[in-house]
C-alpha cells in the first residue's frame, strides 16, 4: 500500500509545505470522521501526465496514457491519497480506496468544489454501491491555496431520528469543515496530537464563546462526576469548575482557565480526588470570529497509576542494584583487608582474585543501577574491565590492554557471566602467557547473525593490532557491529603461547574453570583456546545474546 507522501510525489504537483500539511490533517481528522458519523476520503490533483482513461483501483495504474481532456476542467484527474472510517457509525466504503485515480467529471461534487473553493453537498443520496449515501465535499485549504478536497460520505442505511448529543456531534463536524475549507484546521503552530489523545467518545463538551458549557455527553458528566463535580455541566464555566475542583494547595498551570476557556487550543491533564483527566480543547472559528470550542476528555486514572507503578518498580530495581553493588564493594574491601594480614603468598593471591572477581560483578550492577531496564551498553564494562585488569599487572609486565569492536548492548543475564569471564580471561592473559615480558594484549567483539542466517566470523580473520575485515570469505555480510543474535569475542596476546599439553577441560585452574563454567555452562556458548599465528594465545568466546535462554540439564 502506497504512502500519502509516496502517491503525492508519484501523482501531484504539490509541494513539501502543502504534504506537511495534508499530513497534519490526516494525522486528526479522525475527529472529523466520527463527528461527521461519516467515512473521509481524500483527493488531490494529477498531474496533466498522469490522467487515465478509465478509474484505476487501489493498486494504481499499470501504464500512464495521455487522454483528450475537456479543456473547461479545472484539474485533469484526481487521486485519493487517504481514507478514514468513523467509529461512531456504519462505514459507506468498506473496500480500501487509497491509490484510486479517477477523471475529471467521474466525482462531480469534488470538481465543483474545487473550482467554487466552497464546501458542497448533496441533496439526494446516492445508490450506486446498493446503499444510500450522502456525499459532500470539502476543499482543503492551506492560506491561499487549495490542495485537494475531502469527500465526506455518510451511511444512511441506519438513519433515525437524531438525539441531542448527535446533533451537537454534526454541529461540530459542520464548524470543522468550514475550518478546514477557510485554512483554519489543522491549527497552524498547533504541536502535532498525541497517539492516546482523548476521541470524540471518550467524552466530549461543546463550549460558547465565553467559555460556558452548552453542552455535554454523558461520558464528559461521569469523568467530571470522578473529579468531584456531581452537577451538570450545562451553564457552568469550564476553565472555572475544573481550577475549582483542582486546588489541592499546589501551583495550577496558569494557562489552564484560558485552554479550558476554548481560546487556546492545546492539552492538559488535571488530577483530583484521585483522578486523573486529559482534556483537549479545540478552539472554532468560523468566517474569523470565535464562536466557541469543543472540548474533548478522557479519564485516564487507569493509564496513570499503571506509569507510576512502572516508574516505581524501576526506582526500586535500580535501587536493589545499587544496594547490591556497595554490597560487593564491601566484601571486596572486606577481602582486601583480609589479603594484607596474610603471611602466606599463595592466600593472598587467591584473596586478590577473589577483590577482582567480586570486582567484575559489582560494574554490571553498578551500570545497570543508572539504566531504566536490564540492558547494558556492554562496551563501558569492557573497557572498565580492560582498565581494571591493567591496573593490577605487575610492574614487570607493563601491558596495556586495548579493545576493538564493539560489544553492543546485551541483556543483563549475559553481562553479569560475561564480564566475569572477561575478568578471568584478562587475568589469566596477564599471568601467564605475558608474565614477565612487554607485550600486546587485545580484546576483540563483534557481532554477528541479524537479518537471516550469516557465517560467524572467523577469529582468524582478526587482527592482533586491527579491526575485523569488513570484506572476505569469513566476514559476516550487511552486519552493523550493535546487531546481532550473537555474540564473538577474542582475547589475544603475543605472549609464550599454550603449554603443548593443554586442555582446557582437564585444566585444575579455578579461573579457567569458572570460565568455562559461565560461558559454556550457564550462557550456552562456545569456548577455544588455540595457539595465535605469529606467537601468543587466542580464547574465542562465541555466545547467543538475543533471547537468551539458560541450557537445560545435558542428556
Amino acid at each position: 500500500m502506497p504512502t500519502l507522501t509516496d502517491l503525492v510525489r508519484d501523482h501531484t504537483d504539490l509541494t513539501e509545505t502543502d504534504v506537511e500539511w495534508l499530513h497534519a490533517l490526516v494525522s486528526d481528522w479522525q475527529l472529523l470522521a466520527d463527528l461527521s458519523f461519516a467515512d473521509l476520503l481524500l483527493w488531490v490533483p494529477l498531474r496533466s501526465a498522469d490522467v487515465l482513461p478509465a478509474e484505476t483501483g487501489s493498486g494504481g495504474p499499470s501504464r500512464r496514457q495521455p487522454v483528450a481532456l475537456d479543456t473547461g476542467a479545472a484539474v485533469p484527474g484526481w487521486v485519493a491519497i487517504a481514507q478514514m472510517r468513523p467509529t461512531t457509525g456504519p462505514t459507506a466504503y468498506p473496500a480500501d480506496l487509497v491509490g484510486k485515480v479517477v477523471r475529471t467529471g467521474r466525482r462531480g461534487l469534488i470538481d465543483v468544489a474545487w473550482r467554487e473553493r466552497r464546501i458542497v453537498r448533496e441533496g439526494d443520496p446516492e445508490w450506486g454501491s446498493g446503499i444510500p449515501v450522502r456525499e459532500e465535499s470539502i476543499p482543503v485549504r492551506r492560506g491561499a491555496k487549495i490542495l485537494g478536497v475531502i469527500q465526506r460520505s455518510t451511511n444512511l442505511s441506519s438513519a433515525r431520528t437524531p438525539s441531542r448529543l448527535e446533533l451537537t456531534y454534526l454541529q461540530s463536524a459542520s464548524d470543522l469543515a468550514k475550518m478546514i475549507s477557510e485554512g483554519r484546521f489543522p491549527v497552524p503552530g498547533e504541536e502535532p496530537n498525541l497517539v492516546r489523545s482523548p476521541r470524540v467518545g471518550d467524552g466530549l463538551m461543546r463550549l460558547d464563546r465565553s467559555g460556558r458549557v452548552s453542552y455535554a455527553s454523558p461520558n464528559a458528566q461521569s469523568a467530571y462526576r470522578r473529579l468531584g463535580f456531581p452537577a451538570d455541566l450545562v451553564g457552568e464555566s469550564l476553565g472555572q469548575v475544573t481550577a475549582d475542583r483542582c486546588d489541592t494547595g499546589e501551583p495550577l498551570e496558569e494557562a489552564l482557565s484560558v485552554v479550558l476557556s476554548g481560546r487556546a487550543p492545546r492539552e492538559v491533564e488535571v488530577e483530583a480526588h484521585g483522578s486523573v483527566m486529559q482534556l483537549r480543547t479545540i478552539p472554532l472559528v468560523v468566517g474569523g470570529t470565535r464562536i466557541g470550542a469543543i472540548v474533548l476528555c478522557r479519564d485516564v486514572t487507569e493509564l496513570r497509576w499503571r506509569d507510576r507503578e512502572l516508574m516505581t518498580k524501576d526506582a526500586t530495581i535500580r535501587e536493589i542494584h545499587h544496594r547490591v553493588k556497595n554490597n560487593l564493594q564491601t566484601v571486596a574491601a572486606l577481602l582486601r583487608l583480609q589479603a594484607r594480614r596474610l603471611q602466606i603468598p599463595e592466600g593472598r593471591a587467591a584473596l586478590d582474585e577473589a577483590v577482582r572477581r567480586v570486582g567484575s560483578i559489582a560494574i554490571v550492577h553498578e551500570t545497570l543501577s543508572h539504566t531504566p531496564d536490564e540492558l547494558i551498553d556492554f562496551d563501558d564494562i569492557a573497557d572498565r574491565v580492560i582498565t581494571m585488569a591493567g591496573e593490577v599487572s605487575t610492574p614487570e609486565t607493563k601491558v596495556t590492554p586495548k579493545r576493538t569492536g564493539n560489544f553492543g548492548v546485551l541483556p543483563a543475564e549475559v553481562a553479569t557471566p560475561l564480564a566475569m569471564a572477561l575478568t578471568e580471561l584478562l587475568q589469566n592473559a596477564l599471568e601467564h602467557g605475558l608474565a614477565n615480558r612487554f607485550g600486546t594484549l587485545e580484546v576483540a567483539a563483534r557481532r554477528y547473525g541479524s537479518g537471516g542466517p550469516s557465517p560467524a566470523p572467523d577469529p582468524n580473520d582478526v587482527s592482533l593490532w586491527g579491526e575485523w575485515p569488513t570484506a572476505g570469505e569469513h566476514a559476516p555480510q550487511k552486519e552493523t557491529p550493535a546487531d546481532g543474535r550473537r555474540l564473538v569475542v577474542v582475547v589475544a596476546d603475543d605472549g609464550k603461547g599454550l603449554p603443548p599439553d593443554f586442555d582446557v577441560e582437564s585444566s585444575d585452574s579455578l579461573g579457567l574453570q569458572i570460565v568455562r563454567t559461565l560461558i559454556v555452562g550457564e550462557l550456552g556458548g562456545r569456548l577455544d583456546f588455540r595457539p595465535r599465528q605469529g606467537g601468543g594465545t587466542e580464547v574465542v568466546v562465541d555466545v547467543p545474546v538475543e533471547q537468551h535462554h539458560r541450557p537445560g540439564p545435558r542428556s
